[in-house]
């Protein structure tokens, strides 16, 4: 990789051709069993550890590439969060010239510069750049178990470990190069792709042109820039169909300003911040000044919500949602200077926070670590953002489909997979219970590739939060894994354009998902068949199609869903009908080596000869996925955005 840190650097580089918590409602830690890791995610990428607070020293600018052959171009991603990185990590990968350009000194995002070292979800759904990620982790610390030190997740760590591991991930692809401490400022349409302009830390201006743009901000600001329709706040359930849906309005999610603590072992208490209101921190836990409420949450005593964020290495994140540190304001449409101003409120609500526990709760040796963030302050670099602008794209997803798979078709074009509940932080804003949602429970789901690609606007593709989603769901697909998911989604399908020359709402659903499967990354929320399963890419593909499928389940904070591998193929378990127009079976009966033979040799009009278990009294499910996948092929057959057969 290569790097540009733009302190005092004034360019213009014209390269190639015409180119977010891991806050919940708590669960009882006396209830709390951890989870024991897959024994197929040991495999760790060996890296060496440097030093992110170091930023002294200014690398060489990188030598502008060649102009791109044929079939090559030069992707630009805005945005160095979990989404940007994972897309630019991608995309360098299957051999793309490839820019991130990030505003903040560091990479990783919600993950790293917001400070939410907590993933939530998809711990047992760990694939593609996620699974290095977390690997990673496990490795620096030295297992899965030593990352479970809060009860708020399975995976949690130190912020500049994290930014760290991105840092180094990044480092190791030749085709990247990245740009850090340089702003977006406005972008203009070309024939083919886009010149994007941005300044830099000491306000010069830096341009480039790419062949195709990737939007990874944390707020959907490349998007409006280019014209993409967005929605923003609560969705109606004319516009959605959704039956929980309750706006439309403008009300979206509180966001945070995270605090990193570390105990100095001596009093380190802050004096009383401005505008002070003891009154809204008072129900945080169990306490002498604790008052009635009507928020339903349980009060934990201080030692627990304290614990419930504690990181490895001895730091605490403060994430905490009721009379906690979260703080509404929509300030997604507001200027620069108006979000910064917002932002310095949500600071001050924090520090009052701060307040609170050092000196009504008794914890005045806590104060903001002084070795995490290289900020004045020594808060992290932007806001947990739990929602954006949400684009109006080739395919909208919806809470209904996260709670029904096969209700729709679009489970066939998935690319990220989810399964964390419906989780909504609304409880900072004054009257909350105007705008209280019946959430409704939803099983592990896989995201649509259509929710990357924006209407209307060419060579653009969308990702981290902005995605094309329901204010709903944006509750489950909002949270850490699902957009690095979507990043490397993002990634393989501006590689595929650019390799076909076409635009990207024409590229290849099919071929997008090959070649993240081929990279380890799950299209379906299978716990029970990831990547080191022999099986597992012909399992994704055919349950790409709906011919077999998995068994997807609410169950509390952690829904699962399974494919069952081993379990043996019963007649029901095959849905044929919209491939081969073979009628639904709804027998229980096993099918035996013989009749599934014959099966495949009736679909595809000949002989079979090297079929290996004709003479077996049943199949495994798994093996019935790996002999359609061999000798049907129905995952080659084309889709729309919609998952309809073509």
């Amino acid at each position: 990789m290569k790097y540009i840190l733009n302190y005092g650097l004034a360019m213009s580089i014209v390269l190639g051709i015409a180119v977010a918590s891991c806050v919940n409602t708590p669960v009882n830690p006396d209830d709390w069993e951890w989870p024991e890791p897959p024994a197929d995610s040991t495999e760790i990428r060996d890296s060496t550890i440097t030093d992110p607070m170091d930023t002294t020293d200014t690398p060489d600018i990188p030598e502008i590439p060649d102009d791109p052959a044929d079939g090559k171009g030069v992707i630009l991603i805005v945005g160095g969060g979990a989404s940007g990185c994972s897309a630019g990590i991608q995309a360098a990968r299957m051999g793309m010239e490839t820019i991130i350009v990030e505003e903040s000194p560091w990479l990783g995002g919600m993950l790293t510069s917001a400070g939410v070292t907590a993933t939530d979800g998809c711990y047992y759904l760990r694939g593609g750049l996620f699974a290095e990620f977390t690997d990673a982790l496990a490795k620096h610390y030295g297992s899965y178990n030593a990352l479970k030190t809060g009860w708020v997740s399975n995976i949690l760590y130190e912020p500049h470990i994290g930014e760290e591991i991105f840092e180094r991930l990044c480092d190791a692809e030749e085709n990247l190069t990245v740009v850090k401490n340089t702003r977006f400022e406005s972008l203009s349409k070309k024939a083919k792709g886009w010149t994007v302009c941005f300044t830099d830390k000491d306000g010069k201006a830096v341009s480039y042109d790419c062949d195709l743009l990737i939007d990874a901000t944390e707020l959907g600001d490349v998007a409006k820039a280019a014209g993409v329709r967005y929605r923003l706040g609560m969705d109606s359930s004319a516009d959605t169909g959704e039956s929980a849906a309750i706006g439309p309005n403008d009300i979206v999610q509180d966001l945070t300003m995270v605090m990193t603590l570390k105990n100095y072992g001596k009093d380190m208490s802050i004096e009383m911040p401005e505008g002070y209101d003891e009154s809204l921190y008072v129900n945080c836990c169990k306490n002498s000044l604790n008052v009635p409420s009507n928020t339903g949450q349980t009060l934990w005593e201080p030692s627990m919500m304290m614990s419930y964020g504690c990181c490895p290495g001895g730091k605490w994140m403060i994430n905490w949602p009721i009379s906690g540190n979260d703080y509404y304001t929509n300030l997604v449409d507001l200027s620069r200077e108006e979000r910064e101003k917002e932002i310095e409120k949500a600071k001050q609500h924090s520090l009052g926070f701060l307040y609170f526990i050092q000196t009504r709760l008794g914890y005045n040796t806590y104060y903001l670590a002084d070795d995490e963030y290289p900020t004045e302050d020594l808060f992290p670099f932007i806001p947990y953002h739990r929602e954006s602008r949400r684009i109006y794209g080739e395919h909208l997803f919806t809470v209904d489909e996260a709670a029904s798979t096969f209700s729709t078709d679009a489970y066939r074009t998935g690319i990220a997979v989810g399964d964390y509940p419906v989780d909504h932080h609304h409880f900072a804003l004054k009257n909350w219970y105007d705008y209280k949602i019946d959430f409704p429970k939803i099983i592990p789901f896989s995201l649509p590739l259509g929710c990357l690609v924006p209407l209307e606007v060419e060579d653009l593709i969308v990702a981290e939060k902005s995605v094309s989603v329901s204010n709903l769901i944006n509750g489950s697909t909002r949270l850490q894994p699902v957009v690095m998911e979507l990043g490397q989604a993002a990634g393989a399908m501006a590689v595929s354009a650019l390799r076909h020359e076409c635009a990207v709402r024409e590229v290849s659903i099919r071929e997008v998902q090959l070649s993240l499967l081929e990279s380890g990354a799950l299209m379906l929320p299978y716990r029970d068949c990831l990547g080191s399963h022999t099986d597992f890419v012909a399992v994704h593909k055919i349950g790409l199609t709906g011919i077999l499928r998995g068994d997807g389940k609410t169950v509390g904070w952690s829904n699962e869903c399974n494919f069952k591998p081993t379990v043996a193929l019963c007649w029901k378990d095959l849905f044929l009908e919209d491939y081969y127009g073979i009628a639904y079976n709804e027998s229980s009966a096993y099918v035996t080596g013989a009749e599934f033979l014959q099966l495949l040799e009736s679909i595809c009009g000949k002989a079979i000869e090297d079929f290996p278990d004709c003479n077996a009294p049943m199949i495994t499910r798994a093996k019935a996925a790996r002999y359609i996948d061999r000798y049907l092929d129905p995952f080659s057959r084309p889709v729309d955005w919609h998952g309809t057969l073509k």
